[in-house]
């Protein structure tokens, strides 16, 4: 028998590669850090021999979610401005408070009550953008998470740099830092065509296409927004984008509820990803991004919880099923986005944005092991005809019981084991404390 790490046995696992398929009575093993090989249950009792074995008789086994575009440290501010169209809210409310506020400690603390958070959701790798990476790429190190971080930048000053010069210089010297990292890696991460100019953007596309890194940005977001940029440029901002060379297969451009029909075909022909973040932009009412279209013209389209300050979570299962049912409503086809696509969303779609298709996404050997457990075995799940629709349409975060990146187990029975629970709390409190004062002051 061959002697290897860890070996499940759920009662279903869906793989996601091939799409809408689920597998019954069989087992996965992992050694390594990688996913070895899919069996027959009976098979891996034979032929595997494992240090860690683990039975799972009521739970569905899947890759782990990845949540293609997030904002980690803004878990600090949930909650903090509600119920507010965006731009009032970024400007009155939220750049203001980040002015005051975000630094290194603000920063760890946030990402680490934001990682702790992603874990018990099922999230296994996030793609963020936001000030101080460096901070950032040290707590999810520390939480065990695979990332794609943010080398942001924006053309105004921050606690973190000055301007563009600033922002690029020590946003290289991160990427330079990471290169030979298992588990995190780098984007460039200019915020938005509204907050960065157009030398920045050029020198940004030089950039990665030099280091082949993705680019994620914030466009078409909102219908001022378009406006705006009609007036200001005499053009739409993806046209202004696409003139500048940003259209191509390292574009993950998020948000996208203002397309064209012309847009989408453009979005196809260059390769570009679009990132989806369903409830944030219902709930600053930014409008409806077409998923149905843009599946339609094979557009690659991933799932993302914006912050948690505009959300306020960071529950891609939730997402996962608004996403379903927006499509649905905004085409007026109750086919539109079935449950399997909505999963593969949230998954393969996801790591193909990021560049990271090859590594995870999909339970496949050879990829790595980025894994979760969902207990379907309660009242709430029964009667289970089909796995997947109720993964999408029924299940809910709290039913992740078990979360492994990279084989390494973070979250078990839903403990979290690679970070403090009690500690988290404390901090969180903290800042409440904190902010909570200054925003009456």
């Amino acid at each position: 028998m061959q002697s290897i790490d860890t070996l499940l046995f759920p009662r279903w696992i869906v793989p996601v590669e091939p799409e809408a398929v689920v597998l019954d009575d069989m087992a996965l093993a992992i050694d390594q850090g990688r996913i070895l090989d899919l069996l027959p249950a009976a098979a891996a009792r034979n032929r595997y021999h494992a240090r860690n074995t683990l039975l799972l008789p009521n739970h569905c086994l899947l890759p782990g979610l990845v949540n293609a575009h997030t904002h980690l440290a803004m878990n600090l501010l949930r909650g903090y401005a509600d119920d507010l169209p965006l731009m009032q809210w970024l400007t009155g409310h939220i750049w203001p408070a980040e002015a005051r506020w975000v630094g290194e400690t603000f920063v760890h603390d946030g990402t680490l009550l934001a990682a702790a958070e992603l874990i018990r959701g099922g999230v296994t790798c996030v793609n963020d953008m936001y000030f101080f990476p460096d901070v950032t790429a040290r707590a999810l190190g520390t939480a065990g998470l695979r990332a794609v971080v943010g080398l942001i930048a924006i053309d105004f000053p921050s606690a973190w740099a000055s301007g563009p010069d600033e922002y690029l210089a020590k946003g290289l010297a991160l990427h330079e830092s990471l290169r030979h990292d298992p588990l995190l890696s780098t984007a460039f991460a200019p915020h938005a065509p509204y907050t960065v100019g157009e030398a920045t953007l050029a020198r940004i596309r030089a950039l990665a296409d030099e280091l082949e890194r993705p680019v994620h940005m914030h466009v078409h977001e909102t219908a001022g927004e378009i406006r705006e940029a009609v007036a200001a440029h005499g053009c739409r901002p993806l046209a202004r984008l696409d003139r500048l060379g940003l259209l191509s297969p390292a574009l993950a451009a998020v948000h996208m509820t203002q397309l064209e029909d012309a847009e989408i075909a453009r979005l196809a022909e260059t390769g570009a990803s679009v990132i989806h973040c369903p409830e944030s932009n219902l709930k600053l009412a930014s409008g409806f991004c077409p998923v149905a279209k843009l599946e339609a013209a094979g557009v690659n389209v991933a799932l993302g919880t914006d912050g948690a300050a505009s959300n306020n979570d960071l529950d891609l299962f939730g997402e996962m099923r608004t996403a379903a049912l927006l499509a649905k409503g905004v085409s007026g086809d109750a086919a539109a986005l079935p449950a399997h696509q909505a999963l593969r969303m949230a998954t393969l779609n996801g790591a193909r944005a990021l560049g990271l298709g090859e590594q995870t996404g999909s339970l496949v050997p050879g990829k790595w092991a980025d894994v979760i457990a969902v207990d379907l075995g309660d009242l709430e799940s029964r009667p289970l005809y089909h796995p997947i629709s109720q993964l999408v349409y029924a299940s809910g975060r709290h039913q992740v019981t078990d979360v492994w990146v990279a084989g390494r187990q973070l979250l078990g029975n839903r403990e979290l084991l690679t970070l403090d629970r009690s500690a988290l709390l404390e901090r969180a409190g903290h800042w409440r404390a904190q902010i909570g004062a200054g925003a009456s002051a």
